[in-house]
């Protein structure tokens, strides 16, 4: 299939038939991964972004990968000192 890049706004798009997203089954607001090579581009889907939650990231947190504290120097404004 043949077809050109357009602008919108600042960016360039290229609009997708309904016939190939059905195909693919995607839909509009679909997850894709654009990668580019010598070759050219592709246009991959992906699985949706994970949804993570601070009980499962905070249960991560081991010595081996905390950060030590950074002292950024006194307050100077209404931080916090506790």
């Amino acid at each position: 299939m043949h077809t050109e890049i357009k602008k919108w706004g600042n960016s360039a798009v290229v609009r997708l038939p309904a016939s190939m997203l059905a195909r693919l089954k995607l839909e509009v607001g679909s997850p894709v991964e654009l990668t580019v090579d010598d070759a050219g581009f592709r246009i991959v889907p992906t699985a949706a972004k994970p949804v993570f939650k601070l009980d499962d990231l905070l249960a991560g947190i081991t010595a081996d990968n905390r950060h030590d504290s950074i002292e950024w120097g006194p307050d100077v404004g209404r931080e916090s000192t506790s």
